[in-house]
């Protein structure tokens, strides 16, 4: 048998696998595509995180300007968690990226500590 001929029974023998070039190129292909779609998904996790976090700052300052107008309150008097949960507000919200928010006064927007995550109408 020539060489050539050994060559095509190895490449076609059944049962014998994948060579290590196949294996190595499907390595390249999926590391590639990995490449590509992990930086997508974490930007899509944290555009998600800040637009549930607006969404909460929205809720908060919702609640506390009904707290102001039924307690009479004016622009510029501080507002209290214990005056919005659980009466405005059912619980107290918190941002996926950061522990606690900061309610500020009457007429102020609340505020969160994480750059980015702003209320803005």
């Amino acid at each position: 048998m020539t060489l050539a001929e050994e060559v095509q029974v190895m490449r076609r023998a059944p049962g014998r696998g994948f060579t290590l070039i196949e294996m190595m190129i499907v390595i390249l292909i999926l590391s590639v595509l990995m490449a590509i779609a992990v930086p997508s998904l974490m930007h899509a996790r944290e555009a998600a995180a800040a637009r549930s976090c607006v969404a909460n700052l929205r809720r908060i300052d919702q609640a506390k300007e009904q707290f102001a107008m039924e307690a009479g309150k004016k622009f510029g008097d501080t507002v209290e968690w214990s005056d919005i949960v659980p009466i405005y507000i059912k619980s107290r919200p918190a941002c996926p990226l950061a522990p606690t928010y900061t309610l500020g006064a009457v007429g102020a927007d609340p505020t969160c500590p994480v750059v980015g995550h702003d209320l803005t109408y």
